[in-house]
């Protein structure tokens, strides 16, 4: 091996202690509540994009299994989720996925809607969890216990386990209304508000899956 395969060999395993010892950090609510069986975290994305669904997932990971590169998913690229989502998919000891239509947010409005989309990712979940691990928020109507984690997808390896799922989920969705009404570019801008995508509705006016009660000020 030469000296600058050395050099590049070294600062390969830097960067992989560096990133182990992240995990590690971010396993600090798993080893608080290492007394539950089933530690499970929930996080939801499509909150304030102005059409689609909005989406939640609820994932148990393994403790015998080491998954690096968990972050919160707006931190990491399209390609480094899509890899962890099969990695995570593989892995996961069960992953629940949960999701509220525009109607519903239109008729129940976002916050009711995410919480109900958490609701049903914990129900869809084969193994039954005795911890929630929840990002910012608390679900009513489970009897399950549970703790609520400011900024958790970037605290906990489990929720940010779930903003990844629920992040591609939802993403790979919207790719599919793309192509039912191109003219918006849900592919690109994954229903967000951005200046095309408002343009586009002054443009068009709003498709089925737009949300009335986010776009009211656009048309």
């Amino acid at each position: 091996m030469t000296k600058a395969e050395e050099q590049r060999e070294l600062k390969r395993l830097q960067k992989l202690e560096a990133e182990r010892a992240r995990i590690e950090a971010m396993k600090e609510f798993e080893y608080k509540y290492s007394d539950c069986s089933f530690i499970c975290g929930i996080d939801e994305v499509g909150r304030g994009p102005l059409a689609g669904p909005v989406y939640a997932a609820a994932v148990i990971l393994p403790r015998d299994k080491e998954i690096l590169y968990l972050n919160d998913s707006k931190k990491l690229s399209e390609k480094k989720r899509d890899e962890l989502y099969d990695v995570i998919m593989e892995n996961a000891v069960a992953v629940g996925i949960g999701q509220a239509s525009w109607e519903t947010i239109d008729e129940i409005n976002i916050k009711q809607a995410t919480l109900r989309a958490m609701r049903e990712a914990v129900e869809a979940l084969k193994v039954r969890p005795d911890m929630l691990l929840v990002d910012a928020e608390h679900i009513p109507d489970i009897d399950i216990r549970q703790v609520g984690i400011i900024k958790g997808d970037a605290r906990s390896v489990s929720i940010a386990a779930a903003s990844i799922i629920a992040k591609v989920t939802r993403d790979r969705i919207m790719c599919k209304y793309a192509e039912q009404y191109p003219e918006y570019d849900f592919a690109g801008n994954k229903g967000y508000g951005t200046a095309a995508h408002i343009e586009a509705l002054k443009k068009f006016g709003p498709c089925p899956i737009h949300r009335k009660t986010f776009i009211k000020n656009f048309i």
